[in-house]
């Protein structure tokens, strides 16, 4: 088929000659994003010196909570919060409130123990044989300390199998922990994902 009758067959607005003279990303627009958002980018954390012992608690608490997603240890995993702790993946980079925008995941306690008791329903059929995660968890952050909480930015990187297809999701996580006796909890978990507005032929069953 030569190039004016593809053209007329798939519409006048498709550009065949840009096309034919570029390839890759050379042949999409400088100002494309794919469904118009921009990806999880433009954050930049702002380190501060704090006692050593409070930055391996931090970095030992989400290393924690790595194991305990990987192991489908949601009931230990939920007890990581506050009552009043919130789990949030916002839609976009520029989001600031989970409450009034619509978002991937906004929880507080009694939605993450809907949603794990619908993992653990024998008849999960997202649970099936074969299906797990692998996360990492690096360049841990302490931005602020105060009396009470304490403000920490961390990079993650996370693998799900399922049978035999593999999924990777990547991006940041912003921890805002409350300081309860000797402990640390999760008053809010952010979780900015860079491909989280990607395709995926199937939406995310459980928790980042």
């Amino acid at each position: 088929m030569k190039t004016n009758e593809v053209k007329d067959a798939l519409g006048t607005g498709v550009v065949i000659e840009g096309i034919q003279s570029m390839s890759g990303a050379d042949s999409i627009e400088p100002d494309h994003m794919g469904r118009g958002r921009k990806p999880s980018q433009g954050y930049i954390p702002k380190a501060i010196r704090v006692d050593a012992a409070l930055q391996r608690q931090v970095e030992e608490l989400l290393f924690h909570q790595a194991a305990l997603l990987d192991n489908k240890a949601w009931g230990d995993w939920t007890h990581l919060f506050s009552e009043d702790g919130v789990y949030w993946m916002p839609s976009t980079p520029t989001q600031t409130d989970w409450r009034r925008e619509a978002s991937i995941f906004a929880e507080d306690q009694l939605l993450m123990e809907v949603r794990m008791s619908r993992l653990q329903h024998p008849n999960a059929w997202s649970q099936a044989a074969q299906w797990g995660t692998n996360h990492m968890v690096g360049n841990i952050v302490i931005e602020a300390v105060s009396a009470t909480t304490v403000e920490v930015y961390s990079r993650f990187q996370m693998m799900e199998m399922r049978r035999d297809d593999i999924r990777h999701f990547g991006g940041s996580y912003r921890h805002t922990l409350v300081k309860q006796g000797d402990d640390l909890k999760i008053k809010l978990q952010r979780v900015d994902m860079t491909n989280g507005q990607a395709a995926y032929d199937y939406v995310l069953q459980a928790w980042v």
